[in-house]
């Protein structure tokens, strides 16, 4: 059962969280794209379809830690210090996607959208910012999961 909880914890990790990481560090320069694109319906399109993308595998996403709590129940590690760790970099990981770049994403759309103010190039620099923050707290999580510190692997 564990073999079985521990695969659909890393593919529901690469499944939602890898395209959220790609599609959240693509937003900020579609989104200066679009505004230079003037009335360009496909700019603005990519930049709604890439906002899409990352409200709905954020959500999706909500089922890695589901199943990373099951496998660590059944492997009887959730008291360990790098799991512990682990959970507090993905807290913040969603914080920071929850409360930082879905936000800012939206304001962004918004402006482009209805066109009543040009999106100035701070906006998206701060939302790349961010988008990054939020990736490299994933690359940390990962890097945790594959190294955990008295792991049974010899790696």
């Amino acid at each position: 059962m564990t073999k079985f909880l521990l695969s659909l914890h890393v593919l529901a990790a690469i499944i939602a969280i890898g395209p959220v990481t790609v599609a959240a560090s693509m937003f900020p320069p579609a989104a200066r794209r679009a505004q230079t694109a003037g009335p360009d319906a496909a700019a603005l399109g990519t930049v709604r379809l890439l906002h899409r993308i990352c409200r709905v595998y954020a959500g999706i996403g909500l089922a890695v830690p589901v199943f990373g709590f099951a496998t660590a129940s059944s492997l009887g590690v959730l008291g360990d210090t790098w799991l512990i760790i682990s959970i507090a970099l993905t807290a913040g990981a969603a914080g920071v996607l929850a409360l930082l770049v879905l936000p800012r994403q939206d304001a962004l759309l918004e402006q482009l959208d209805g066109a009543t103010a040009p999106v100035e190039r701070s906006h998206t620099a701060r939302l790349a910012m961010f988008t990054g923050i939020f990736n490299l707290l994933w690359a940390v999580v990962t890097v945790l999961m594959i190294i955990r510190p008295g792991s049974t692997t010899g790696a």
